[in-house]
């Protein structure tokens, strides 16, 4: 299930760091590394609380594209 995320960019955008983007929806500057890196798929309630600090919709940051089921 590929999810693939702007959190960076948009993180950028309004130049915060990490920790700083952590402290403002509750979680630890590893959590964000780790959203970032794709290497964690966040709950859906802190991508809402992530795209509330942006003031955009969830599907603005993170993106959701289907497996090609006919490899």
């Amino acid at each position: 299930m590929p999810l693939y995320n702007r959190l960076k960019e948009y993180r950028s955008d309004i130049k915060i760091n990490q920790y700083e983007m952590g402290k403002l929806v509750g979680v630890s500057r590893q959590t964000i590394s780790q959203i970032e890196r794709g290497d964690y798929s966040p709950s859906v309630t802190l991508a809402l609380k992530i795209a509330k600090v942006f003031h955009v919709a969830v599907e603005d940051i993170f993106i959701y594209e289907e497996e090609d089921s006919n490899e």
